[in-house]
């Protein structure tokens, strides 16, 4: 499993639901020999304090393979501060090396810049499986990387399977990373991942 984090984060935001990802590692763990599940997000380290940090800690813990760098900040022609971080290059590759060693690998983008990455790992004899949604306003996956994909997955249909249930009254449990200290709940998690992308708007 390759996660454009970013990616997935708009997808699901555009079809109103947030992702539980331990649902999600279990629902693909339980479908085949789960070798690896990267996550991919740009961080932003400039600031005091980043709020899709415990989002990152917490997957870190619980089955992801990380992969992360610090974001550039620039300011536009209009003096509007701007936040880049792409982790393409990161993804594509990790994917490359891992293709000799799997025969399926899951993509969770809709980007078309994949499209190339795709094709060349198709003629290795890899299968590949897109998980974007077409159902959102505007459609988050690009036409060209559907049509490449052996397999195109609908987000939508999964959200029944991999939803973050939104029940405010619902007992938070804690969440622990092995340090022995209370860290974030669920809750806290999940707003501040919707924090970190709205302030990464920008991120390509």
């Amino acid at each position: 499993m390759f996660i454009d984090g970013a990616n997935l984060y708009a997808a699901a935001r555009g079809l109103g639901f947030d992702i539980d990802y331990k649902r999600l590692l279990e629902l693909f763990a339980g479908r085949g020999r789960l070798v690896r599940a990267f996550y991919y997000t740009a961080l932003v380290e400039n600031e005091e304090y980043s709020p899709i940090r415990p989002l990152v800690d917490w997957l870190d813990y619980n089955g992801y393979s990380m992969v992360t760098k610090p974001t550039k900040e620039f300011s536009d022609a209009f003096g509007r501060r701007k936040i880049k971080g792409n982790m393409d290059i990161e993804l594509a590759i990790d994917v490359m090396e891992m293709c000799d060693h799997v025969d399926h690998i899951v993509l969770f983008s809709g980007d078309g810049d994949f499209r190339r990455l795709l094709e060349a790992i198709q003629r290795k004899g890899v299968r590949v499986s897109v998980v974007s949604t077409m159902r959102s306003n505007p459609p988050m996956v690009a036409d060209e990387l559907r049509r490449q994909a052996d397999n195109f997955i609908e987000l939508q249909d999964l959200a029944q399977h991999i939803a973050r249930a939104r029940d405010p009254n619902a007992p938070q449990r804690e969440i622990t990373a092995g340090s022995g200290a209370p860290q974030p709940t669920l809750k806290d998690i999940a707003q501040n991942l919707e924090e970190a992308q709205e302030a990464m708007q920008e991120v390509a």
